[in-house]
This record gives structure tokens, sequence and C-alpha cells, in this order.
């Protein structure tokens, strides 16, 4: 047995390490990984083509990153952004909040690709939470911006991840019924998820009060801002 095709793996380390791109840093070690082993250049992207024909999320995911794109450059953020700021009670924090529980019950129902870094996330959720944030609290310091960035990818990511628990069809679900069900202990998927409940209620209840302290930082960084500049110290 060879281990020298293992070397894609330290591809993908020396890539991520260094923060190149990771499409670019993934089909790099496709590429170093089929020519170690052996393949044709032709080969390695014909495997490569029937990977992605054939799982059919990564054909979407492909399709919906052109779209997204495109979207943007047609104002899409900047349309998200003006629609916001009319809402007159809209806050960071609970318009976050709003997605984390939208997010949570539609997953439940095993609605996942509904939300989404790329789909969602970073076209209107983060753009939508700074315009929020900006028409209470005024122009933004980067570090808050950078915070509302992190805060919007990490709801999303609470909302999926227990919110999906709930579903009796989620692989995550039949790998647990499976894995009792070898050690001889029977159970339904409708009795783990509903076991996920009481997880998912205290993750929603924990990331939201993080949520609802957002907006008071905002309030507080805001205020000792606007103290600095009126007694004429830099901002």
């Amino acid at each position: 047995m060879s281990y020298w095709p293992l070397l894609g793996i330290a591809v993908v380390v020396a890539g991520f390490a260094l923060r190149l791109n990771p499409a670019l840093i993934v089909v790099a070690a496709g590429l170093v990984t089929g020519l170690i082993a052996g393949r044709t250049p032709l080969q390695v992207l014909e495997l490569l083509g029937e990977a992605f024909t054939k799982q059919r999320y990564l054909t979407v995911f492909l399709l919906t990153l052109p779209v997204i794109g495109l979207l943007e450059r047609h104002g899409l953020k900047e349309h998200a952004q003006a629609w916001i700021r009319r809402l007159r009670g809209a806050t960071a924090g609970r318009l976050l909040i709003a997605y984390l529980g939208a997010r949570q019950i539609a997953s439940a129902l095993g609605l996942t690709s509904l939300g989404g870094h790329p789909q969602t996330v970073r076209p209107l959720l983060a753009p939508m939470a700074e315009a929020a944030a900006e028409a209470r609290h005024g122009d933004l310091p980067e570090e808050a911006r950078e915070r509302l960035k992190a805060l919007s990818a990490a709801t999303d990511n609470v909302g999926l991840f227990f919110g999906e628990d709930i579903f009796i069809a989620f692989g995550a679900v039949l790998l647990m019924q499976g894995f009792y069900a070898e050690h001889g202990i029977v159970l339904e998927p409708l009795h783990i998820a509903l076991w996920g409940i009481p997880t998912a209620i205290c993750a929603f209840l924990i990331h939201g009060w993080r949520l609802a302290r957002l907006d008071r930082r905002l309030r507080r960084e805001a205020g000792a801002i606007a103290t600095r500049s009126g007694t004429g110290e830099p901002r």
C-alpha cells in the first residue's frame, strides 16, 4: 500500500494555513492525490466531474453561487439594508433572534437548505444586521462589524445544528438509532428526535441571550464613542 497519495491532505493543511481560496485548495488537493495515485490529468478531471454530477447538493451549490453573485451585483445587499432601516423596532439582536427561531423551525421540518452561509448569511443576514445596528447607533467601528458578521454566521450554525436533530429523517438521528440497535437497544427515530427538543430549546435560549446582550454592548460602545468624540479624544 502506497501512502504517497496522502500528500493531498498536506496540501489541504498548507492551503488553509496560508489562507488561500478554499475551492482552489480542495481542487488542488484532488489533483495532487490523483496524479500521485497514477491517474492521468484527464482521468482526474473526469473523477472530479463525476463526483460533482453524482452529488446533487454539490450541483445545486455550484448553481447557487452564480445566482447570489448576480443578485449582489444588482444591489441585493443595498436593498436588504434599506428595507431593514425602514423598520422602526428592528435591532441587530432582534433580527438575529428572529432568524434563529425561523432557522430552527425550518430545520426541524427538514428544510435545511432554506438558510446557509453563502445563500443567506453573507448576502442578506449580515448586511441587514449591520444596517439595523447603524440605524440605531450610527457608524460602527470595524471590530463591531466583524462581531456582527461572526454572530450572524454563528446564529445560522446554532439554528441548523440544533434544529435538524428534531427531524426524524436526519442522518444523525438514524445513525444513533442504528448504533443503539447494534447494542440491543430498540429506539424509534421519533423518540430520539423528541429528546432533541429540550436541547434545541436550551440552545435557542442561550444563544438568544447572547444576541440580546449584543444590543446592549453596541449601545455602550456607541455611547463611549460619542463621549470621546464630544471631548475631542480620538475615536
